[in-house]
C-alpha cells in the first residue's frame, strides 16, 4: 500500500479554502445584518405612519363627539325650556282656576 502524505501544496490549498469560507461567511453575515437593519427601518417607518394616522383619526373622532355632545346639550336645553314653560302655564292656570272650585 502506498502511503500518502500531506504536502505543502495541500496545506496551502486548505488554508485558501478556509479563508474563502470565512470570507463567504463574513459576507453572508454582513448581508443578513444589512437586510435585518432594512427590515427594522421599514417596520419602524410603518409603525410611525400607523400611529400618526390612528392619532389623527382619534383626534377627529373626539372633535366629532364634542360637536355631537354640544348639539345634544342645546337640544336638551330647548326641551327643558319647553317643559318648564309648559309647567309654568299649567301652574298659572291652576292658580287662576283652583280658587273658583271651592
Amino acid at each position: 500500500m502506498e502511503r500518502v502524505g500531506i504536502g505543502k501544496n495541500d496545506i496551502i490549498m486548505a488554508t485558501k479554502n478556509k479563508k474563502a469560507s470565512e470570507t463567504i461567511i463574513d459576507t453572508a453575515a454582513t448581508e443578513v445584518l444589512g437586510l435585518a437593519t432594512k427590515a427594522n427601518d421599514i417596520a419602524l417607518t410603518i409603525t410611525e405612519k400607523v400611529f400618526s394616522k390612528s392619532f389623527n383619526l382619534t383626534e377627529k373622532g373626539i372633535e366629532l363627539s364634542s360637536k355631537i355632545v354640544k348639539k345634544g346639550l342645546k337640544v336638551s336645553e330647548k326641551n327643558q325650556e319647553v317643559v318648564f314653560n309648559t309647567l309654568e302655564t299649567v301652574k298659572r292656570k291652576a292658580v287662576k282656576f283652583l280658587p273658583t272650585l271651592k
